[in-house]
């Protein structure tokens, strides 16, 4: 069984001193005892914006010191922060490499030899629900790893053994319909077992909003147990082999990864590109990009920016933990953050107010159309938990409009065919106009635009619509 600890960084070498003494003392078989102490000095200038005192002499004492137990690895190479960071694939895995080249490069300067160096370290990726680009990132992985330890001409084939564990990323986890969690967690394990990680853990459903619970911890591990023994995904040594489509990704992500590693290379190495904010600034713009594709909902996170559940509350939330302290301001830190955040403050800042606003979906005409337009729009509003009044189809314009008054709705949305609009903004327009500040029409009449507007059109909702940005705006004015 594999045994992992993990305890400040200062404190790394003395615990890997007592954890030594006491398997030396009980007399354990060195080529059994299996485990890390997450030694990554690294990951903690990237996360609290400082050098830890002396890093490289601890790195050096703790190879020495677990060098008796080949297979307990004191140094671990932290993709994971990476990866909530909101780092594109190619990106998390080219510059892991260069960290754990860094880690190589530091260790043997120091003296030791390339075989131990390699044998002390660990890599932990952050896998998301991209499922077939994951399994080809591990895939690549190994395949680069060989290619760098080469380099080092090791004595001993052990040493080109890369050793890789993966978390559930937090990136994509969201707090409002919490259960999708565990389909995205079920695909991420599915991934790394796939490609062939050597051990997995597998983030609770809940873990974005609270510490996980008996049940949500249970489902966690049945998640494992059943893949292993009921679909037998550590039974085969690499299923993915063959596969033309993988085998594709993972040579288009091996050839990304090494431009950017080499790059990184080219700068001095990874720690000197940190220092310099290059890794830092670079996946904070893929963070932004990946953000605005999130607004925009070219990217769908179900349940959140799609297809929300209108009759959902908040769940109860902890107060998260503030035991890491304040960040220094030395160097650039990378945050820890998920994509599903703006949106869920969208739908709390609503809840909280008090206030519900309504969106009455004034239904008229071609049949199919309206009603997917009045679905789209539905969707949209409530993604901020707006109350949504749906109807069947009005008869008339005018029927429609007086309808939509005698609600008292907060914004009426117009539902119809582009064909059959101009006939339902002239007819209904004309009752809306002094009754509503929000008239809205669900669909991009372009060039019917400039006359709707003239007639008291206020806004659009449509597929290129940046739902969080017109959201936004919407709860200024309404709650």
């Amino acid at each position: 069984i594999e045994i992992n600890f993990c305890t400040c960084q200062k404190k790394s070498l003395a615990l890997a001193e007592i954890v030594m003494a006491e398997y030396a003392a009980k007399n354990y078989d060195a080529e059994k005892v299996q485990g890390s102490i997450n030694f990554d000095a690294i990951n903690s200038i990237l996360s609290k914006g400082k050098e830890v005192e002396n890093w490289k002499e601890t790195a050096k004492a703790l190879v020495e010191t677990c060098a008796a137990f080949p297979k307990f690895r004191p140094i671990t190479v932290n993709a994971l922060s990476l990866n909530n960071a909101g780092s594109y694939i190619f990106q998390e895995l080219g510059y892991a490499l260069a960290w754990g080249n860094e880690y190589m490069n530091t260790l043997t300067e120091m003296g030791i030899s390339a075989d131990a160096a390699a044998k002390a370290i660990k890599f932990n990726f952050g896998i998301s629900s991209n499922y077939f680009m994951e399994i080809a990132k591990l895939r690549a992985t190994r395949l680069l790893w060989t290619k760098i330890m080469e380099q080092y001409a090791p004595k001993c084939e052990t040493a080109y053994q890369l050793h890789i564990h993966t978390e559930s990323s937090f990136y994509n986890k969201t707090i409002y319909d919490p259960y999708v969690n565990m389909l995205r967690t079920t695909t991420e394990t599915m991934s790394a077992a796939i490609a062939g990680a050597d051990s997995i853990s597998v983030y609770p459903f809940d873990v974005a909003y609270k510490k996980a619970d008996e049940f949500s911890t249970r489902i966690a591990t049945n998640q494992q147990i059943l893949l292993k023994e009921e679909s037998y995904l550590d039974k085969v040594v690499d299923p993915a082999a063959g596969s033309y489509y993988i085998e594709s990704l993972t040579n288009a992500i091996a050839e990304k990864a090494w431009e950017m590693f080499k790059e990184i290379e080219d700068k001095g190495g990874f720690v000197e590109a940190i220092k310099a904010g290059l890794v830092q600034d670079a996946i904070a713009a893929t963070a932004a990009k990946r953000a605005k594709d999130v607004a925009m909902r070219k990217t769908t996170i179900l349940g959140t920016n799609q297809y929300p559940n209108l009759t959902e509350k908040k769940p109860e939330i902890d107060k998260p933990c503030c035991c890491c302290g304040e960040k220094a301001t030395e160097i650039k830190t990378l945050p820890c953050t998920r994509l599903a955040e703006p949106f869920e403050q969208l739908r709390m800042q609503t809840e909280e107010s008090g206030k519900q606003p309504k969106v009455f979906l004034l239904t008229y005409g071609n049949l199919a159309m309206r009603k997917a337009r009045a679905q789209f729009t539905t969707n949209f509003f409530g993604l901020a938990a707006y109350e949504i009044i749906d109807n069947v189809g009005f008869a008339t314009a005018e029927e429609g409009a007086k309808a939509a008054v005698e609600s008292k709705a907060d914004i009426v949305v117009l539902c119809s065919s582009d064909d059959e609009y101009a006939e339902l903004v002239a007819g209904a327009l004309p009752t809306l106009k002094g009754a509503f500040k929000h008239i809205v029409v669900a669909g991009n009449p372009v060039e019917q635009m400039e006359s709707f507007n003239a007639q008291g059109v206020t806004d659009y909702v449509n597929v290129r619509t940046n739902a969080l940005e017109s959201l936004t705006e919407y709860n200024k004015q309404l709650l």
